[in-house]
């Protein structure tokens, strides 16, 4: 009976290590897409801004054209 459990309780210490490192790969999984949500916003408004830049260089370019004739 001493041998079972030996063997139970290293089967238990397994199963705690194998449940913690799930759980804290989990915890990284779910930090890590938090992380690419908001990159992905950054970047949509950075993107944005660039459209909105490249639309007022577009018109003061029109003015300054019209402006040199």
């Amino acid at each position: 009976m001493a041998t079972n459990n030996k063997l139970r309780n290293a089967a238990v210490k397994i199963g705690s290590a194998v449940g913690r490192a799930d759980g804290t790969a989990h915890k990284a999984v779910a930090k890590a897409t938090k992380a690419t949500q908001v990159a992905r916003q950054e970047l949509n408004e950075l993107s944005k801004q660039v459209d909105a830049l490249k639309k007022q260089l577009q018109k003061s370019t029109k003015r300054l054209q019209t402006a040199l004739r």
